[in-house]
């Protein structure tokens, strides 16, 4: 299904690069392998090839998807998380993130956002935030061919509005 070089999503650790597909004798039987390098963190993780759609290893985001990313990104509903205390949102947060689906980081990142400007988030919800841009920005970048300096400078104005 991916191809060596191509650039990959793997949930709650972003872009990766499949630098080679190899077999491997796991408990007597040959399994293949995606080598997969994380871009960020040079983290180097093994992925079963009849396995990887069951992680959630994925490809980057194509335009149409990109378009909705911004929409959701653009969305200024406010979301009923006031009532919730900080380390049930973080639970939440975290949950759709780990998951790696591309609309779930934004609307995380918006939701931070928004609060933000209502309150000072708690030090795990300032981590999500940051996870969730590095996640998002990284994977934009690719899809769109810009720069994440270029992606950062787009989801600040978004914000700031």
């Amino acid at each position: 299904m991916f191809k060596v070089g191509e650039k990959v999503v793997y949930p709650a650790h972003g872009v990766g690069e499949i630098e080679a597909v190899r077999s491997q004798a796991i408990s007597g039987t040959e399994k293949k392998f995606y080598m997969l390098r994380i871009l960020d963190t040079d983290m180097k993780i093994m992925v079963p090839v009849d396995n990887a759609m069951a992680v959630g290893l994925r490809k980057i985001i194509d335009k149409t998807t990109v378009t909705r990313v911004y929409r959701i990104l653009r969305e200024k509903k406010k979301a009923p998380i006031d009532q919730q205390t900080w380390n049930r949102r973080y639970r939440e947060y975290t949950e759709k993130i780990k998951t790696g689906s591309v609309i779930e980081i934004a609307a995380v990142l918006r939701d931070l956002f928004l609060l933000k400007g209502d309150k000072e988030l708690s030090f795990g919800e300032r981590k999500v935030l940051d996870t969730a841009r590095n996640l998002l920005v990284k994977e934009l970048s690719i899809a769109r061919s810009h720069t994440e300096e270029k992606i950062m400078e787009e989801l600040s104005h978004i914000f700031t509005q």
